[in-house]
Formats: C-alpha cells, sequence, structure tokens
C-alpha cells in the first residue's frame, strides 16, 4: 500500500513536470523579436531623396529683457498667453531710477533759479552801461555769467529728460503682437539689463530650423521645394520652400543652418515641434551609377566585409549574413562592388548582436 501511494506521488511530479516544460517551451515560443532598423539597397549619383530633422519655429522670435537693473515687483507673463503691441507685460520697483530722477530734477530747478538771477543781473548792468554808469568789462562778466548758467539750466533739462527715460526702462511693454513662447524668470527677481526674462514668437509664418551636411549643400538652392512632415501631426504632409542656406559652417553642429518656410501651414503645427523635412536632389545622366549602403551596414570579419541581409515579407523577416565586396566610401556610405542587388533590405544597427537565421521585427 505504501509503495503503492508512492508511485502515485512519482508518477504525478513527472506529469507536473510535463506540463511545467511543455509552459516554458509556449512561454519561449511567445519570446518577443528583436527590432531591426534597415534600409533598401539604392543607387547613388542618381535622383535622390534625403530626409533631415528639423524643428518648427515662428520666423520672427524675439528676447524680452529689461534696459535696467532692478526688482521685478509686477509681472503679467504666462506661456502660451497672446499679447498686443504696447502692452505693459511686467515693472521693476525702479528705486535707483526715481531717486535720480528726483535729484537731476532739483538740479535743473536751482539751475533754472541760477539762470534768471543771472538774467536779471544782465539786464541791470546793461542798462547801467548804457547810461554809462559801468564798464564795457562788467557788462561782458554779466552777458557771460548769464550765458554759462543758461548753458547750465539747458544740460539740467537733458538730465531730468535721461533719468526720465531711465524710469521708464523698469516698464516692459511688448515690442509688437505675439504669443509668449518661454518665460525665465518670476516676479521679485532681481534682473539686469538684456538679462532675457520671456520670449516672444511675433512672426506669422511657421519656419522649420535644420542643419545639413557639407555632402549635400551644394545641391541644395534657395526657393527649393521641400516635403515636410511632424512627428505630431499623422497623415499630413505639409509643403515648404528654402528661404535662407548659410554660407559658413556652425562649429556647434558641423552642419550649415537651413530655413525652410511652411507655404500651407495649420494651426496644429506648434513652435518646437519635432520636422523631417524630404529634399529630393536631381544627378546628372551621365553620372556615375553604383549600388551604395550606408557605412554602418557594413561589418568586417575573418573572410571579410559583410552585411545582414534581411530575408522575408512584411514586418517579420530572417538575418542572412551576406559577404560583400567594397570599393570607395561615398558619403552615401560603402560603394558595393559585388554580393547585393537594388532592392535588397540590408540591417542598419546592432551588426555585433545579430546572429545567421535570427528572426527579428523590422521597424
Amino acid at each position: 500500500m505504501h509503495m503503492k501511494h508512492l508511485t502515485r506521488i512519482l508518477a504525478l511530479t513527472l506529469f507536473t513536470g510535463f506540463i511545467v516544460s511543455c509552459g516554458e517551451e509556449k512561454k519561449e515560443e511567445k519570446k518577443e523579436l528583436r527590432p531591426v532598423r534597415f534600409q533598401q539597397v539604392g543607387f547613388y549619383a542618381g535622383d535622390k531623396v534625403r530626409t533631415f530633422s528639423g524643428t518648427s519655429r515662428t520666423d520672427k522670435i524675439i528676447k524680452l529683457s529689461f534696459r535696467s537693473t532692478g526688482i521685478i515687483t509686477e509681472f503679467d507673463i504666462k506661456i502660451g498667453q497672446k499679447v498686443k503691441k504696447d502692452q505693459l507685460l511686467a515693472k521693476l520697483d525702479n528705486v535707483q531710477a526715481r531717486l535720480n530722477y528726483q535729484n537731476a530734477l532739483s538740479q535743473q530747478n536751482s539751475a533754472e533759479s541760477a539762470m534768471n538771477t543771472a538774467k536779471l543781473s544782465l539786464d541791470r548792468t546793461r542798462k547801467l552801461y548804457e547810461k554809462g554808469s559801468t564798464s564795457l568789462s562788467n557788462f561782458e562778466a554779466a552777458k557771460n555769467q548769464y550765458t554759462s548758467a543758461k548753458n547750465s539750466f539747458n544740460s539740467a533739462k537733458q538730465t531730468v529728460a535721461l533719468q526720465n527715460e531711465q524710469i521708464q526702462y523698469g516698464y516692459l511693454r511688448a515690442p509688437e503682437n505675439g504669443v509668449i513662447a518661454a518665460v525665465s524668470v518670476e516676479v521679485d527677481e532681481n534682473v539686469s539689463p538684456g538679462q532675457t526674462i520671456a520670449t516672444l514668437n511675433s512672426g506669422t509664418d511657421m519656419e522649420i530650423a535644420l542643419g545639413l551636411p557639407e555632402s549635400v549643400i551644394n545641391q541644395v538652392k534657395q526657393g527649393m521645394e521641400v516635403a515636410v512632415d511632424f512627428t505630431a501631426i499623422q497623415g499630413k504632409q505639409f509643403k515648404g520652400k528654402i528661404t535662407e542656406v548659410a554660407p559658413a559652417l556652425d562649429p556647434n553642429t558641423a552642419t550649415y543652418p537651413v530655413r525652410v518656410l511652411i507655404t500651407n501651414p495649420t494651426a496644429a503645427i506648434k513652435s518646437g515641434m519635432a520636422a523631417n523635412v524630404t529634399l529630393e536632389f536631381s544627378g546628372t545622366t551621365n553620372a556615375k551609377q553604383g549600388l551604395v549602403v550606408p557605412a554602418n551596414a557594413v561589418g568586417e570579419d575573418s573572410t571579410g566585409n559583410f552585411v545582414f541581409l534581411i530575408l522575408g515579407d512584411g514586418n517579420v523577416g530572417t538575418v542572412k549574413k551576406q559577404q560583400v565586396t567594397i570599393g570607395e566610401l561615398t558619403s552615401d556610405g560603402f560603394e558595393i562592388k559585388s554580393g547585393l542587388t537594388s532592392g535588397q533590405k540590408i540591417a542598419t544597427a546592432g551588426l555585433q548582436t545579430l546572429l545567421d537565421g535570427q528572426q527579428v521585427k523590422l521597424k
């Protein structure tokens, strides 16, 4: 009886193990396929289409700042706020500017009083001189004193005007109609002249800012038409036109800055959106034709150079290691002399982790 019971337990254990094993096999079968970036093999020096990434922005961006120093006492600026030209946006305490204005006003009053006194003295001296009761030198001295006092008064008036203007520097008004795109400070902060406190998008047109590499910049001209699509706006393509092509390289990005104007914009396009700009370059009919693949798609082992072909249709394929003979390195990648044909799909990233015969998901 005991032995029979033990046999049942053993059989149950083996059956349970079999079920667990089957479950593990099923789990392995459902293992997610590795996503792989790919590209089709194509020609160079013929008609080419290239896509570059950029960022949308209004065609006129103004950085708002005060022209004097002080503590912000009023701050009526919020991101996304629409403002009108000359609208008051922020104000400084203006303590020093107001004090300077009062001092200048006091000096103007003193200078005016001194000028009036000098004028009365000149009038008396003139009458005495005309009667022969005083000398010419006294009359000339009175004239000089009045002229000096008058000049001092005019100078004091100019100082008052300048100090009044300094007070106005403590008021920040919108230079144009637009929308606040960014805010950099808060109320009660101490700011300096020229310090950006907010950014105003005042342009009516929408443009794309992007950088192009040296290999294509000479094929790009002002007025060239392009296609633009946005990651945030699915299923819609926009038309664009190149309006600016920089003649010099930007040292920060090692590219040439280019501006593209959207010719059919909509309200859905917001400043700062990521954009893809597609340019179509036409080569000459006499240009040399050849197959080319990206440099990062070519690997090297003991037998020579290779690429990973992706076989199959749809979103799932099988990786096959394919030996190739490469030629010169062009601006578009390695020239392929043998081993590939146009239209084949090849992996363009992660070659060191791919295995011959591995099943992958295309992305």
